[in-house]
This record gives structure tokens, C-alpha cells and sequence, in this order.
């Protein structure tokens, strides 16, 4: 039973702290609410759909993501060093968002699931 809390308490540090380092890479900055405002629902809605999503979106993408790390190193380990078969697989797989946000789930910004394909400069 104890390691069952100590798991969810890791995972709960682990998810807030990548949650915390995406809103400080967007460079959305808090500001406290004015004194007169109300509670506005339509935003609790959404960030409460956000941590729902979460809750399957993440495991989903880091599985995704693992799985094309490492067949993006097979590849690259059975084509002798060719960095584009790596590559091919590498951006889409470890790229995208690995966090669903309030204003994605409200159309304001994509969800990308998967990153953009690579391509030979």
C-alpha cells in the first residue's frame, strides 16, 4: 500500500513539474486576478478537461515516443550510421506535444501527436 502512494506521489511531482516547464517555455505569464472579477467557468471547464486528458494523453505519447527512440536507434544501429533512416523516425516519434493544454482543447493552438517528418536538406 505504501509503495502504491509513494508511486502516485512520484508521478503526480513528475506530471506538475513538466506541466510547470511548459508554461514557462510558452512565456505565459501569470498575473494575479483583479479584485472584481468572477470565476469564469468556461476556463475551469476546459483546465479541468485538460489534467482528464492528460491523465491518458501523456502515458500514450511517452510510449510512442520510447518506442520510436528505439526503433529510431535500431535503425540507425542496422543501416550502418545513416542519421536520415534515424531521423525519419526520431522527429515524428519524439516530436509534437507531449502536454494538452486549456487552449488546445479550446482550438486555439494544435495538438500534435506526432512531429514533422523529416526531410533531406
Amino acid at each position: 500500500m505504501m509503495r502504491r502512494v509513494m508511486l502516485v506521489a512520484v508521478v503526480v511531482c513528475l506530471w506538475s513539474h513538466v506541466v510547470v516547464a511548459e508554461i514557462q517555455e510558452s512565456g505565459v505569464k501569470e498575473s494575479p486576478p483583479a479584485a472584481s472579477s468572477s470565476l469564469n467557468w468556461g476556463d475551469v471547464g476546459y483546465g479541468s478537461l485538460a489534467v482528464l486528458t492528460n491523465i491518458f494523453y501523456m502515458p500514450a505519447k511517452i510510449v510512442y515516443g520510447t518506442l520510436g527512440l528505439v526503433t529510431g536507434s535500431l535503425a540507425y544501429l542496422l543501416t550502418v550510421g545513416d542519421g536520415d533512416a534515424a531521423m525519419t523516425i526520431w522527429n515524428p516519434s519524439l516530436g509534437g506535444t507531449y502536454v494538452v493544454t486549456p487552449a488546445m482543447l479550446s482550438s486555439d493552438e494544435p495538438i500534435l501527436f506526432s512531429g514533422p517528418s523529416h526531410s533531406k536538406n
